[in-house]
């Protein structure tokens, strides 16, 4: 059985409100709402930051290489391949270089709000548990003296904040991820890819969050030689350090058995009849499922990029700190 289009996803949801273009902030005149909503969340995901993943965060994150600090002579024990020879012939005994790690790095938050994503059973919606894990990550950024910038997107790259340093500038960033109310629907992330590839100018760390249903027209299924969204990742994967954070609620992996259902699609409106009694209509659906995510996760293994599986029913930081210790885990192979 072939579902007329690629995966219910939930009950009728209502059109977002008009939202900026890209690289405007959200309307003035924030309401106090969400600014409490930034408070609390920087509460409580910093002392998640510095209890837990201050320091996984550093170890799985390195710079992007050794950068000169100073020469100084040469002590026993020093390593004689760091011994400057020009220093060393000038003044007649040796002396070394000491280098240090260039930390700074720059991580950029790709944030899927299509009309996928404002849907959960549980606990809470995909889109509010993308917005704990980017807190998460630009705490842990900012803690570390490391730039973070927001690319949010749906269909089209609706809104981007720049990477930049600093406490202020990280609350501007989950501010604009509870504030920000996208115009478009449907979901694109090879352009939102596409796009962050050309505002990155150096090798950085690029977070996906997204549940990764994508329209099949630009999946890893597609037709022709590759899928667009198989094809940017494959550029962008060679440049960039990409992490996928798939965002999943328990209810779309399988159908409850309720009798006839009408559901719609949130972002194509297509509608469709289900009898949820017929265990073929189940059975059909869970296959279809588990193929398209494989598909996803296949796509994943070939490009070398990591996956953090979130559920809307789980806690964010089970899963993070799993991330981070078998990123560490890898490196030191």
């Amino acid at each position: 059985m072939r579902w007329p289009f690629r995966r219910i996803r939930g009950p009728v949801s209502a059109p977002a409100a008009p939202a900026a273009p890209p690289r405007s902030a959200p309307r003035s005149g924030v309401p106090r709402e969400v600014l409490r909503q930034v408070r609390e969340i920087e509460l409580r995901m910093r002392g998640l930051v510095d209890t837990i993943f201050g320091g996984e965060y550093q170890s799985v994150f390195r710079g992007q290489g050794m950068e000169f600090k100073e020469v100084r002579e040469y002590a026993a024990g020093d390593d004689v391949r760091h011994i400057d020879w020009n220093v060393t012939a000038r003044m007649g005994h040796p002396y070394i270089k000491k280098h240090v790690e260039e930390r700074e790095l720059t991580v950029l938050l790709l944030l899927d709000l299509s009309g996928s994503e404002q849907f959960g059973t549980r606990t809470r919606f995909k889109a509010e548990a993308a917005a704990e894990v980017a807190a998460v990550l630009a705490l842990s950024a900012v803690r570390n003296n490391d730039r973070v910038g927001l690319l949010i997107f749906t269909d089209r790259v609706e809104h981007v904040v720049p990477p930049r340093k600093g406490r202020r500038h990280v609350l501007r960033v989950i501010r604009d991820v509870l504030a920000f109310q996208p115009v478009g629907r449907g979901t694109d992330i090879a352009q939102a890819l596409d796009y962050a590839a050309r505002l990155l100018t150096h090798r950085s760390i690029i977070f996906v969050m997204s549940d990764f249903i994508v329209p099949a027209a630009n999946g890893p299924g597609a037709a022709g030689d590759e899928g667009r969204l198989e094809k940017t990742l494959r550029t962008v994967s060679r440049r960039h350090d990409v992490v996928a954070v798939s965002i999943a609620d328990h209810a779309e992996a399988a159908l409850p058995r309720v009798g006839l259902l009408v559901l719609r699609d949130p972002e194509t409106g297509a509608e469709i009849a289900v009898d949820t009694l017929r265990p073929r209509v189940r059975r059909d659906f869970e296959r279809s499922v588990e193929s398209e995510q494989g598909e996803v996760r296949r796509l994943f293994r070939r490009f070398g990029i990591d996956e953090i599986d979130i559920r809307t029913d789980q806690t964010v930081a089970r899963p993070l700190l799993a991330f981070f210790r078998r990123r560490e885990r890898k490196l030191k192979r």
